[in-house]
């Protein structure tokens, strides 16, 4: 029997448009599903009713001759990303009933495509975590293995595409954290380019860093969600009017000639034997297709750990002091004076890594640090840029890294170490710091039978070349057709 909520995208297309089966079947494959895998605790909220009154309207659509490439496709979207009507919670008890008037952007452009929202998706308490473990919601299970964790902090996003429960999700990255869990749970993940995707209707972590992309099975799909989300939203004045190319059309182009930088200081002492093992075989394959492999020097890629939780706390204790238990979400009981409610809602409503990286905002931005600290990590990620920049411009096309430095860790190993967590993203957060697009695709397997994933980085507005490399390799290995166990 067919596992409705496991096709792709065109397996979905092909069989809604051939009378096979109904947008009501595949919706009610996926609520099924999600149900039948809620140990997993990807889902923070299902919308059974809501998503099957659309698969209704999508099926009488369908019967006058509606077409298009995401029509009938069930999606699930990261509880950072409003939703009309239905509970947006950013992973946290401050926002555990906050029900936003509006769509997010890249919601309102998907159900303009024709998806079918299927719920939202746990996360990291406001996008701040490398593991999903920091969530008001609990952690979510690796589908891989259920002791491990699946990443974060769109830990949701991603364990939901691999264990089949819909094709398509949407999460955000400000520093890994699409391309992290990608990698974890072996599935596609893609930042695009700072400005490519509006971030109207996202709640903020760190502005100049975040960024909304797509997960899926294989690179066609993340190509066709990723192509839906894209493109200039005037209500986003970060987000920047450039051309949005079809980027199904640079999957399976030649990648023959193409210069694949390899940076020196991404093979550090600590990187796991097998991801180097991994990656080291991904070279020969893209090197065995036409590729030209050659070494860049990216020499500021130490600092970027340090840089990223100077800026990115800065960010969020700006960002995040709006939730204060006045206008909405968590507001302390009693009757309270205003100073004390502020600081019992807050104390009450934030977890300990939201607080922990709020007090570090804080002191950066405070008199007397904000040279020191501040101002500082402005001026290195400066160099950071600059280090990509001189790459790209007289090395190579694009480059091609580990995702991660370490293979899946199990559920509570580093919870009381931040440092050790924080240094789980040293090779995602220079993409963020510089505005870069980035995709994680998965190409291998640790010693235990956990996923590994290589990290493809380009230019600034080219993800085009990130999937036609990314096809590329995809069509040369298996790695993307295996899927975990489910029990």
């Amino acid at each position: 029997m067919t596992d409705l909520a496991a096709l792709s995208i065109s397996a979905i297309r092909e069989g809604l448009q051939s009378g096979q089966f109904s947008c009501v079947e595949v919706t009610k494959a996926s609520l099924d599903k999600a149900e039948k895998l809620k140990s997993l605790n990807c889902f923070i909220e299902l919308s059974g009713q809501s998503a099957l009154r659309q698969a209704q309207e999508i099926d009488t659509l369908i019967k006058a001759g509606k077409q298009g490439p995401l029509l009938g496709v069930p999606v699930g979207i990261k509880d950072v990303i409003c939703t009309k009507g239905v509970r947006t919670t950013a992973g946290s008890k401050i926002l555990h009933n906050f029900i936003p008037p509006y769509d997010a952007t890249v919601v309102r452009k998907l159900l303009t495509a024709g998806t079918v929202s299927i719920g939202k998706l746990n996360m990291d308490e406001f996008a701040m975590g490398s593991s999903n473990e920091n969530s008001a919601y609990g952690p979510v299970q690796n589908p891989w293995n259920p002791e491990y964790v699946p990443g974060g902090s769109s830990g949701g996003s991603a364990a939901a595409v691999a264990a089949g429960i819909c094709p398509i999700t949407l999460g955000t990255d400000t520093g890994g954290s699409i391309r992290q869990p990608a990698s974890f749970c072996g599935i596609v993940g893609l930042k695009p380019t700072y400005g490519r995707v509006s971030r109207y209707g996202v709640i903020a972590y760190a502005s100049s860093l975040d960024q909304v992309g797509g997960f899926a099975a294989n690179v066609r799909d993340c190509a066709l969600v990723t192509q839906a989300i894209c493109g200039r939203d005037p209500n986003d004045a970060t987000s920047v009017d450039q051309a949005v190319p079809d980027f199904e059309k640079s999957l399976g182009l030649p990648i023959k000639g193409l210069r694949i930088g390899i940076p020196k200081e991404y093979f550090v002492t600590g990187l796991d034997g097998d991801i180097s093992a991994a990656l080291k075989k991904a070279i020969q394959v893209l090197e065995h297709l036409g590729a030209i492999p050659v070494e860049v020097s990216l020499p500021h890629t130490e600092l970027a750990v340090s840089v990223y939780y100077i800026l990115a706390p800065a960010e969020a204790s700006s960002n995040l002091a709006r939730f204060d238990g006045i206008r909405y979400g968590h507001r302390a009981a009693g009757q309270l004076d205003l100073k004390t409610l502020y600081a019992k809602s807050r104390s009450e409503g934030f977890g300990k890594e939201v607080q922990r990286r709020i007090l570090v905002g804080s002191y950066v931005l405070s008199s007397g640090y904000f040279d020191a600290f501040y101002l500082k990590a402005q001026k290195v990620r400066s160099l950071i840029v600059q280090d990509f920049q001189n790459a790209f411009k007289d090395h190579c096309d694009l480059i091609i890294a580990p995702t991660t430095p370490a293979a899946p860790f199990k559920i509570g190993e580093k919870v009381s170490d931040p440092l050790q967590m924080y240094l789980n993203d040293i090779f995602t957060i220079p993409v963020n710091l510089a505005g870069l697009p980035g995709m994680s695709i998965p190409c291998g397997f640790t010693g235990n039978g956990l996923p590994i994933g290589i990290q493809l980085i380009g230019r600034p507005w080219d993800e085009e070349t990130l999937f036609r490399v990314a096809s590329a390799y995809e069509s040369e290995t298996d790695w993307h057709t295996k899927k975990p166990a489910m029990n």
